[in-house]
């Protein structure tokens, strides 16, 4: 008997590391992917105009991608507290029908704003309602804890969404073709997903009440994530020279790196924070587990930062003792990425509030006091830092 639990232990957690591998080479496959799209297109197939059309849009479809993200993590934690998955496939299509209603109403706003051509816009942005059907049959692969599965499913998505972009650039067809053959990978995908979703099986029962207002709730959450992970990078401009923006940039790449990197973390955990009877224990795991990895990623950057003008050249120089802090901000924010799904995970939307105070606090400091690399850097760091244990806290 004293040796059967820490076999069943050490199983457990050969299984966690398992899942959390498999999710992130799927991840990983995908995310390469997208760098191949961006290295096609700025560096052979399109001009300099024609690729700030096409990263702008892109960009935009990061926003109207935020229902898809938050209706996986609400069709995950139902599906682990035992809701009917037909009722689950309902409030997937009625949010796919709503983001139809959001992309009509923004393509016009989107292109007036960022100057770009409306059928340009329209075939960026109307990936987004395929989107939210994937999310959806993600989320109940997550939510069943089909790790592997999952992974296949994200790397063939990143694939099917990717491939055919890079195949319009080489056939001539620029910014508009290349986005709308990337929106025609996402319809591939979409079925894709769900054919998987159909053999893996079906679960009904009686239980569960989640609507439409659920994912608008989890929404509000999944923005506030966005907007903390690059408000700093966005008001640069507004407070550096050109050059120094240039600096804060290539440092942002740090940032990234550190915060996509566990992200399988918190895709494998969730389905155990939505546990009542494991949740408390699983964030603390999640967040210890999240935080070591930013605690060695950001002890390399700091290693590597002598290396950045030898790479990048001399007018990087001022990276060189500053780059661990650019680590340390993706880092929090991986940790408050977690807090934050573990609030979704409980159907606890409200604490994301705090999370907002701190990243409008965050933006008047660096409007108003800010005016140097390291200046926007160290607000960046502590606003993070307060937001996610600010978060955990209220949490817990």
């Amino acid at each position: 008997m004293q040796q059967t639990r820490p076999t069943g232990r050490r199983r457990a957690a050969s299984g966690t590391v398992g899942a959390v591998g498999s999710v992130a080479v799927g991840s990983m496959v995908a995310n390469i992917c997208m760098y191949v799209v961006h290295l096609a297109a700025s560096a052979r197939y399109l001009d300099v105009s024609e690729y700030g059309e096409f990263a702008v849009l892109l960009s935009a479809m990061l926003v109207l991608g935020v229902p898809a993200l938050a209706l996986q993590n609400v069709v995950a934690r139902e599906v682990v507290l035992g809701c009917d998955e037909r009722r689950l496939r309902r409030v997937g299509i009625q949010t796919t029908l709503c983001v139809v209603v959001l992309v009509a109403v923004a393509t016009p706003l989107v292109a007036l704003l960022m100057r770009t051509g409306v059928v340009t816009t329209l075939a960026a942005l109307g990936a987004a309602p395929l989107l939210t059907l994937i999310a959806a049959g993600q989320g109940i692969l997550q939510g069943r804890g089909e790790f592997r599965t999952l992974s296949w499913v994200l790397a063939a998505v990143g694939v099917l969404r990717s491939m055919p972009i890079v195949g319009a650039f080489v056939a001539g067809a620029g910014a508009a073709g290349g986005l709308f053959a990337g929106t025609i990978g996402a319809a591939v995908s979409a079925v894709v997903v769900w054919v998987v979703v159909g053999k893996v099986g079906e679960r009904t029962s009686d239980a569960g009440t989640v609507g439409v207002l659920s994912v608008v709730r989890a929404s509000q959450v999944q923005l506030v994530l966005i907007v903390a992970s690059s408000v700093d990078l966005l008001l640069s401009p507004r407070v550096l020279d050109a050059e120094s923006v240039g600096v804060y940039a290539l440092g942002a790449i740090a940032t990234k790196v550190a915060f996509w990197l566990p992200q399988a973390i918190g895709v494998v955990f969730y389905p155990r924070l939505a546990d009542p009877a494991r949740s408390r224990v699983s964030l603390r795991q999640a967040v210890a587990v999240v935080a070591g990895v930013g605690v060695v990623l950001t002890l390399l950057a700091g290693a590597a930062g002598p290396m950045v003008p030898m790479v990048f050249g001399d007018g990087y120089d001022e990276l060189v003792p500053l780059l661990w802090l650019f680590a340390y901000i993706g880092a929090a924010l991986a940790v408050l990425q977690v807090v934050l799904l573990s609030a979704i995970a409980r159907d606890r939307t409200r604490v994301a509030f705090g999370t907002w105070i701190v990243v409008a606090v965050e933006v008047a400091v660096i409007l108003t006091v800010a005016g140097s690399v390291v200046g926007v850097a160290a607000t960046a760091a502590v606003a993070v830092t307060v937001a996610a244990a600010g978060t955990w806290a209220l949490t817990r």
